[in-house]
Formats: structure tokens, sequence, C-alpha cells
């Protein structure tokens, strides 16, 4: 497959099995992958290469200092950030071809300056109160086949 139809980016993911199944997510949706940060975990890490078994040979893995330095190579791109502290729901986007999915650690979420420089691209996976979080890669999972969904590229 010779287009790349999203582009996932976590920034400073800390659990290396979450980045590893979501590195199989990405090769399975022909998705690529940006790291952003520091991760909490070597990109050698056996935990990592074992949760993304055998398809680190179709991903290659992009990383970058930081989500402006990002944001500026690909100042065309649409980008959206999840969080849980967003109004609107993930649901009522209209993603195309090429847009950038944001998640933030496992720990941390995204920084409250990532979070107030982009309010007007800011969703959310809705859930019951009083629970803190999804799991990262299943967050990643549920926003990335609503992508697909909506632009039926993988049909």
């Amino acid at each position: 497959m010779s287009f790349i139809p999203f582009k996932i980016v976590l920034v400073d993911p800390q659990i290396p099995q979450n980045t590893g199944n979501i590195a199989r997510l990405c090769s399975c949706t022909a998705s690529e992958l940006y790291i952003v940060g520091n991760p909490g975990f070597r990109m050698t890490d056996k935990y990592l290469k074992r949760a993304g078994l055998d398809y680190w040979n179709d991903l290659n893995v992009k990383q970058y200092r930081s989500i402006e330095d990002l944001q500026s190579q690909f100042s065309e791109n649409s980008f959206y950030f999840l969080s849980t502290k967003a109004q609107k729901t993930y649901t009522e986007a209209n993603f195309k071809q090429g847009d950038f999915f944001v998640f933030g650690s496992e720990t941390k979420g995204l920084s409250s300056e990532i979070i107030e420089n982009n309010k007007d691209k800011l969703l959310k996976i809705p859930m019951v109160t009083n629970k803190r979080s999804l799991n990262l890669s299943n967050s990643v999972s549920i926003v990335l086949y609503e992508a697909i969904r909506q632009t039926k590229i993988l049909e």
C-alpha cells in the first residue's frame, strides 16, 4: 500500500507494550507512527518489540523533539489532540486522509500547554464519570478506526 491514511503521534509515551501495540495497529492500517518528546523506554526495548511482533519491519517510526517541530513540518495537515479535558467528542470531527491524531502519555496525558495551544482541535472519547482514562492503545484504536470508517479508505 503506497498511501498513508493517517498519522498517529505519541507524546512522551511511557509504557513500551502500548507503543508496540500501537505500532502493530499502524502497520495493519498503513498509518505512520510519530514519537514526540522523551519516551520512557528505549526504542530497542524487548517489551516494545514483542508487542509489535514482526510488524516493525513494515513501519517507519519517526521521532521529533516537540509537537511544535512536527506541526511546523506538516503545516498543511490537520492535527487533532485527544484529551479527557475536551468538550467535543471524536465522533463530531470530520476526518480526512493525512490527519494527525495526537495522544499524550499514559501517566499524564497531554500537557496543559499543548491543550491550551490547540483548544480548537481538542477531542475526547466519552466515558463514564469518575474514571481517569482508557488505555492508550485502545484509545488510538477507537479514534483511528472512526477515521477509517468516515473516509472508507480501507474498504
